[in-house]
């Protein structure tokens, strides 16, 4: 185990980081606020493994925080992306890869007949609930406590006073007017959704949902709650929203539609359709897609949007999946195999916890009350958490620094690196005793 607070490279370039950058970094949680200490820097991946600016190695199941599912640095991903680089960066123009990726998009996930590429999930989450007010011509939104479909503005809203109450502004510089549409409803609980459809009659356009709740940890589907929620939106003239930036090609490469057997009006995806590379892209039925500009009145545009750089390594890896069906069996009994192991290690040594595991995602809450919504997530100790983040890391091991993520297992991992970071979470359990 080696002493994680003495990084001086990472220390040095943390503290010229802070001089220019907010808070040192470009998204907040690299930071390392949830956690204390002094952030790597990263320099190098390859395959599970990444270096930081120090030179030390660690086990890495973040994954660029998730679109890694081949792991770094797949040399036909890079060959794809050297071979586009050299035809031109950006065009702003039609470039045959956007039209290959639709195309593969619409094959191989469920109930999509056209998607427009855009630069981020965020991006992609915000034009898709454009298009769900659009065609309803309704205001209201749906969404739930403790999911997150990125920073803008109508989804930067907190439970205010209850889980049935309007959106309240979660973040300065959002105003009210921005957030009063969207309504709080608790995951996993459809009696919260079916009062707000009662409370807003014939005002809800869209409930949109993370298919697994992927922001407060990991929270999969109870039985019968997507279902039901594409019921109450049935019934109530709603479309559902399912934002796949995560799930999206890690559940399956069908996504959460295939993997659950719901059907879903408007799915999000994010960088794993770009091999990890700046892209997302909104996606849904012809007769939904085609109200977008410009053969429908729903404006959304982007000159980088479709870069064919992206493209290409989105392509590239979509195309291995596709290939090698095998991998998501091989990475999902590697999650369990692991999330069976931190069970077992926590009650040898007297350590509250839940594991939570769907797929290849899988996240140990410090507490005793399983973890069904963000309820049950809040209630786990982050002090005990902080600990063994850096007992983890001291090992080797790079998981995200938070405890409201996930640990993202991909196809580069074998079971000798899963074992691997087994022993070093007994370890490391054992030091918190």
């Amino acid at each position: 185990m080696f002493d994680h607070t003495t990084r001086p490279e990472s220390a040095a370039l943390f503290e010229r980081a802070q001089r220019v950058l907010p808070g040192g970094v470009n998204s907040p949680v690299r930071a390392f606020r949830a956690v204390g200490g002094i952030p790597p820097f990263l320099v190098r991946g390859e395959g599970c493994r990444v270096w930081d600016a120090d030179g030390r190695e660690y086990l890495d199941f973040v994954g660029s925080w998730g679109p890694l599912i081949l792991g770094h640095s797949h040399p036909e991903v890079l060959e794809a992306v050297a071979e586009a680089m050299r035809d031109g960066l950006s065009f702003g123009a039609p470039t045959a890869r956007e039209v290959e990726m639709a195309e593969l998009l619409a094959e191989i996930v469920p109930h999509i007949d056209m998607v427009r590429m855009v630069n981020s999930g965020t991006e992609a989450v915000m034009s898709a609930v454009r298009v769900a007010r659009g065609v309803t011509g309704r205001g209201k939104l749906i969404k739930f406590d403790g999911c997150y479909h990125g920073h803008s503005d109508a989804m930067l809203v907190g439970a205010g006073s209850g889980a049935l109450t309007q959106g309240v502004p979660d973040s300065a510089g959002v105003t009210a007017g921005a957030a009063q549409d969207t309504l709080l409803a608790k995951y996993n609980d459809l009696s919260s959704v079916s009062a707000l459809f009662d409370a807003n009659r014939g005002q809800v356009a869209a409930v949109i949902v993370e298919p697994v709740a992927a922001n407060m940890g990991v929270v999969p589907p109870e039985e019968g709650f997507l279902q039901g929620l594409r019921g109450l939106c049935d019934r109530n003239g709603a479309l559902l929203i399912f934002d796949e930036v995560i799930t999206g090609f890690r559940l399956g490469l069908g996504g959460a539609q295939a993997f659950f057997g719901v059907r879903a009006d408007l799915v999000t995806f994010g960088k794993i359709i770009g091999g990890g590379m700046p892209v997302g892209a909104y996606a849904g039925r012809r007769e939904l897609m085609s109200q977008v500009a410009p053969t429908g009145p729903i404006y959304q545009a982007g000159t980088l949007s479709g870069n064919p750089v992206a493209m290409a390594a989105g392509i590239s890896q979509l195309r291995i999946l596709h290939s090698h069906p095998e991998y998501y069996t091989q990475i999902a009994e590697n999650a369990s195999f692991m999330a069976e192991k931190l069970r077992e290690a926590a009650q040898k040594h007297g350590i509250p916890m839940q594991v939570n595991q769907c797929g290849a995602l899988l996240c140990p809450y410090f507490t005793e009350t399983p973890v069904r919504s963000f309820d049950g997530a809040k209630a786990s100790d982050l002090n005990r958490f902080r600990a063994y983040f850096h007992e983890m890391l001291g090992r080797g091991i790079y998981l995200a620094p938070s405890q409201y993520e996930a640990v993202f297992v991909n196809v580069s991992h074998s079971r000798a690196d899963i074992e691997t970071a087994c022993a070093a979470a007994e370890e490391s359990l054992a030091a918190l005793t």
